[in-house]
């Protein structure tokens, strides 16, 4: 129809192609990605769809539209997924490419913290970081330790971190390692300021706010938080009398702040303890329920023997 009526053909969809894309080489992003919307609904070559749905994210990443920009990868993925590739090789390579650009999103994106672990830990995705990716396992271990609403994976996560310490290590991952593999404390306290500076340091974790006068780091001032929670529960998993002053140190904390701390934590989450403010210590209490031994009718028969 559009041939017959407007002359328009294959030679002139593939220059709305080449048209879109020189909008985006001069910065002009909105028209780039209109133009590449508007190609892919008239492309009928299904590797030229793709690439311009590469553009089209690329776009929409540029011009910060997190929740359009969501939906470019989604549609994305389900390609990568579904498209029978050319070798093995490419589909891993595509699955990389799609995890890389995802963090530009998922570290804007208000659910994002949701989406990445949702994205990392799906078989087909974690096996890619496994298997030529392992650096993206920074990423989606500060996205479990942040996200409280995601803290069963942990254990899916210390699995994958020891599967892959001979491949890959890096202060986030080794403060994880310390803590829940090792029981290193004075380890995972050292691993944990070597966590700040990384975060600082990287440009999806350290994205800084201005509040006026002020600039903050919201991802590290949570992490930090949620980490040094860790250490607290950890530690009183495994010891019933705790010196505060020690605590605060292996907290990175002043002796105050520490007992503030863990005064707010015991009250919010009504922690079985009590701190003795004369010892400067913090107490757990357990109380042990009283099982008991069933009486089975061959018991009498096993006491005997």
């Amino acid at each position: 129809m559009l041939q017959d009526r407007y002359q328009i053909g294959p030679d002139q969809i593939e220059a709305l192609y080449q048209y879109a894309k020189f909008q985006f080489e001069c910065g002009n992003y909105s028209g780039a990605a209109d133009y590449l919307y508007q190609y892919r609904a008239l492309c009928t070559n299904s590797e030229r769809s793709v690439s311009a749905l590469w553009g089209k994210l690329a776009a929409e990443i540029l011009m910060q539209n997190w929740d359009v920009a969501l939906e470019e990868l989604n549609r994305l993925k389900e390609i990568i997924d579904s498209k029978n590739f050319s070798s093995p090789l490419n589909q891993l390579q595509n699955r990389i490419w799609l995890m890389h650009w995802a963090l530009f999103i998922f570290f804007n994106h208000e659910n994002g913290r949701n989406g990445i672990i949702d994205l990392f830990f799906q078989d087909r995705y974690l096996n890619a970081i496994q298997t030529n990716a392992h650096h993206l396992l920074r990423y989606l271990a500060t996205a479990v330790v942040v996200n409280k609403r995601r803290r069963n994976m942990l254990k899916d996560l210390i699995k994958v971190i020891q599967q892959e310490q001979h491949s890959y290590k890096d202060p986030i991952t080794e403060f994880l390692e310390c803590l829940y593999v090792n029981y290193d404390f004075d380890g995972a306290q050292q691993k944990l300021m070597e966590c700040e500076q990384v975060i600082l340091n990287d440009p999806f974790l350290g994205k800084r706010i201005e509040e006026g006068n002020f600039v903050t780091v919201p991802l590290r001032d949570e992490f930090l938080e949620n980490a040094r929670l860790f250490i607290f529960e950890t530690y009183c998993r495994i010891h019933r009398c705790i010196d505060i002053s020690m605590l605060a140190q292996k907290l990175n904390m002043s002796y105050d702040e520490a007992e503030l701390w863990i005064m707010n934590l015991v009250r919010s989450s009504k922690l079985d303890a009590r701190i003795d403010s004369v010892s400067g210590t913090l107490i757990m209490t357990t109380n042990h329920v009283n099982v008991g031994i069933p009486r089975f009718s061959g018991m009498s028969r096993l006491s005997r023997t």
